[in-house]
């Protein structure tokens, strides 16, 4: 982050002064808004829809307006708005016309977390909410009293984000629009970096550029703990000082002793065993960032009875492999899956969990996203007994390239599609039954198709 934006932000984040929130109900908006009220500063901030998020925000005592109006910025020193929320919202406008300074969520978070003697962030193209997840488990059953912001509902918390008053904050940093560049980590944590986002990214070497940079936010005595096992982010930190985790024995935390299904294995931490664990969780890729978590623990100094036992109470965070019900005895389930190598990575664990057929609903995510990968997603889409896909869902994007789910059904045998959720609820309550394991995947709102599905 620039010092001159972090010098005017400092400024502006003191007691007694009014910092107004644009988009105050998001789920990492709603925390800053906490934290910040907690230290003692004014807060009000908008939403276009109250929701559970912004009563909770009001029964704190902050001012909470519905809806945008340039009026609601009215006394603020500065604003503070949401990635969603563009130059045109009204009360953005009216800042930058009044020449009232507007700063980023995350640029706000990096100067936050410059107050924590702990501040830990977790990356990477796949994995990072379910790592930043077990490492909250951790850190709570160590009564480490952490502040933590994720970018899912753990249950946990009851909540995607925790504000505690111990002197860590263990936060999930996400690369879209280099956003984790604004973050200040003292450990930083790399799960892999593969192509995505490439709306924003130019290519993948890019992408290594974004999340070294991010690396070498660490100060001198931090550290920066990756994944061994993969070539992208080995040849992106290459020369940096590192804590590898990763299934190969080279690395600094491995497991040994690992079972078939992935679940249980002896941790290694320095060459010494650390603990035994234990999982609820199914597939190697939650092995892996089991390792990555147990790796920030060891560093920490947590001791591995205690990683141990808070690994195993992990039952996942929300939309990963989370359970939602029964369909005419088949059993529903919902991922948030929405890259190949994710729905390779589910796939392969579903098939140790023992069902007759896998059928999957799937709901690729963004135009860009299913352009650039095309080939990815035919090639493992074809893998589950049936597919069902729903059309792309757009998020921040329009249709300029003018692809649909139909072109990828049409270059995989047997697949369905369908225009809207409705008929995929349809689809899936028609031919399901007992053995079978209904997956809604996807990071839009294909959910609500398992969620109509499901008895009682």
């Amino acid at each position: 982050m620039q010092a001159k934006i972090v010098k005017k932000l400092k400024a502006c984040l003191q007691p007694g002064k009014h910092i107004h929130l644009v988009g105050i109900g998001g789920v990492s908006m709603r925390p800053l808004a906490i934290v910040l009220r907690d230290r003692g500063m004014e807060i009000s901030g908008s939403d276009m829809n109250a929701s559970v998020s912004t009563e909770e925000l009001q029964e704190r005592g902050i001012t909470v307006y519905i809806g945008h109006k340039a009026e609601n910025i009215k006394g603020a020193c500065c604003v503070i708005r949401t990635a969603a929320a563009h130059n045109d919202n009204p009360e953005i406008a009216a800042a930058r016309a009044a020449g009232i300074p507007v700063f980023e969520r995350a640029q706000a978070w990096g100067v936050l977390m410059q107050e924590y003697q702990n501040a830990i962030c977790i990356a990477g193209t796949h994995g990072k909410t379910t790592t930043t997840s077990m490492v909250t488990h951790i850190f709570m059953e160590a009564r480490k009293d952490p502040t933590v912001m994720l970018g899912g509902y753990l249950p946990l918390l009851h909540a995607g984000h925790r504000v505690g008053s111990g002197d860590t904050i263990i936060a999930e940093s996400c690369e879209y629009c280099n956003s984790f560049h604004n973050f200040s980590p003292t450990l930083a944590v790399i799960n892999n970096i593969e192509e995505d986002h490439l709306d924003f990214f130019k290519d993948l070497d890019e992408i290594k550029a974004s999340f070294r940079h991010f690396a070498e936010l660490v100060p001198a005595g931090g550290c920066v703990i990756a994944n061994g096992d993969d070539a992208n982010t080995m040849e992106a930190l290459e020369g940096l000082p590192l804590l590898r985790f990763g299934l190969g024995q080279e690395n600094d935390v491995h497991p040994e002793e690992v079972s078939e299904d992935w679940r249980s294995c002896t941790v290694i931490c320095g060459g010494k065993p650390y603990c035994r664990l234990s999982l609820a969780v199914y597939g190697k890729f939650n092995l892996i960032n089991a390792l990555g978590a147990c790796a920030v623990a060891w560093h920490m100094g947590i001791d591995g009875e205690t990683a141990a036992r808070a690994l195993a109470e992990f039952r996942g965070a929300g939309r990963r492999l989370e359970y939602k019900g029964r369909c005419n005895g088949a059993e529903v389930y919902d991922d948030y899956a929405h890259h190949p190598h994710e729905v390779r990575a589910l796939l392969e664990a579903v098939r140790t969990m023992g069902y007759e057929r896998v059928i999957l609903a799937f709901q690729p995510h963004t135009y860009s996203r299913t352009k650039a990968l095309f080939h990815e997603f035919v090639e493992e889409l074809q893998k589950p007994d049936l597919l069902v896909l729903a059309e792309i869902y757009a998020a921040r994007e329009r249709n300029v390239l003018n692809i649909h789910s139909s072109d990828l059904a049409a270059e995989i045998p047997g697949a369905v599609c369908f225009d809207t959720l409705p008929e995929v609820s349809d689809y899936l309550r028609a031919i399901a039954r007992p053995g079978d394991i209904i997956l809604t995947v996807g990071a839009g709102d294909i959910y609500k198709a398992g969620e109509a599905i499901c008895e009682g």
